[in-house]
């Protein structure tokens, strides 16, 4: 987005080409159907510019680690040069004095001149003169929300315009609480999941950063191959989870350093059923992770196991960590086998292609690796 023009602008009415409460039924409409906070701004935010003299608009929201408002969505022009490049770098800080003013607010704050309001120090340094900020509280009235929408010259905010922000806003507010909250909840199940993997690796030395290895790989190769954001989510909580049924699988047999009998074999082979048992008990979990769990060991052409699935019948989530669970497993230290190199693991994974794994999802992987181990480095 381009900066505010070098000449000032100057303070005009302005009309609605849309009534107040049919804006706010559209965008209600539109956010309670939006997957996730950025998507349910965006509209607001648009309309926020388009609908009165705002020429641009941010939502700003707490940080997870920090206690700063960093931004999530804008529409229209945005102030530019180094202090706005901090601000988006860094966020908004907690100790900004509009950020103090909003903690204390239960409406929309309107500053017609930046300059002459202390809560809105900061803003006429980065050429905004007019502003309007409306907080986001969650349930227990903390702030974990700024939703904001400037002017490049001094504008004293219209009764029509107050309305239709406040309005927009109060809608908003409501809306974006409930998405912060869902997305901090999932941000909670992250970060237990991952937990949860992390914990397996400790029976066993030798597969030390396996979780984390191959969770990032599966999600570089679920993006090379144009997944949607919730299908990326879906198959990162996978891969956290896929070996959770090994925590019932007895040392013998799991720490195991030569080949397993065939009773041995037949106890491993139980995990996978245990772990989508395990799983099914986490309620959150979608689908579609519960298919990677179930699905990672089945082959392509039909000779994995548990189920025997073969080609699509496999989800594709479960064939896309297949290939990089095996990846990870071949190129590090087993128990049981010394770390092969990258080249050698990829001759067998183009060896096994269409046989053990999906075609498809092994050339896509070899384009992923090969940005990171050039044709001269694999050997």
């Amino acid at each position: 987005m381009s900066g505010p023009s070098a000449a000032p602008l100057l303070p005009q009415e302005t009309t609605l080409s849309i009534s107040v409460p049919d804006l706010t039924l559209q965008l209600a409409r539109t956010g309670l159907g939006a997957p996730d906070l950025s998507s349910a701004m965006l509209p607001v935010l648009s309309a926020l510019v388009n609908q009165t003299s705002a020429e641009g608009a941010g939502y700003f929201q707490l940080g997870e680690q920090t206690l700063a408002y960093h931004a999530r969505a804008a529409s229209g022009v945005m102030p530019q040069g180094p202090a706005m490049e901090a601000l988006l770098a860094h966020g908004l800080p907690g100790n900004l004095p509009l950020i103090t003013a909003l903690e204390a607010a239960d409406s929309v704050l309107f500053f017609p001149d930046t300059a002459a309001h202390p809560a809105a120090a900061g803003f006429p340094e980065l050429g905004v003169c007019a502003l309007t900020a409306a907080p986001v509280h969650d349930h227990s009235g903390r702030l974990v929300g700024a939703l904001l929408a400037h002017a490049f010259h001094p504008h004293e905010w219209t009764g029509e315009e107050r309305l239709l922000i406040s309005s927009v806003t109060g809608l908003l507010t409501l809306l974006a609480a409930r998405l912060d909250a869902e997305e901090r909840e999932r941000s909670a199940h992250e970060s237990a999941l991952r937990a949860m993997g992390l914990s397996l690796e400790a029976r066993d030395a030798e597969t030390q950063g396996h979780t984390d290895r191959v969770t990032h790989l599966a999600v570089r190769l679920g993006e090379k191959m144009g997944l949607a954001k919730d299908d990326l989510r879906a198959l990162r909580w996978g891969a956290y989870l896929h070996d959770i049924g090994k925590v019932g699988v007895p040392d013998s047999i799991l720490l195991h350093t030569g080949p397993l009998t065939p009773e041995m074999r037949a106890r491993m082979e139980e995990h996978v059923a245990d772990g989508v048992a395990l799983a099914r008990q986490l309620p959150f979990l979608p689908t579609a992770t519960l298919n990677v769990i179930a699905g990672h060991h089945e082959w392509w052409n039909g000779g994995g196991y548990p189920k025997r699935l073969s080609g699509e019948q496999i989800p594709l989530l479960a064939r896309i960590f297949a290939v990089c669970d095996v990846y990870d497993a071949l190129t590090n230290v087993r128990p049981y086998k010394r770390a092969w190199t990258v080249g050698e693991t990829l001759t067998h994974l183009q060896a096994a292609s269409g046989q053990q794994f999906d075609p498809r999802v092994i050339e896509l992987l070899l384009d992923v690796l090969a940005e990171d181990h050039p044709l001269s480095e694999s050997a």
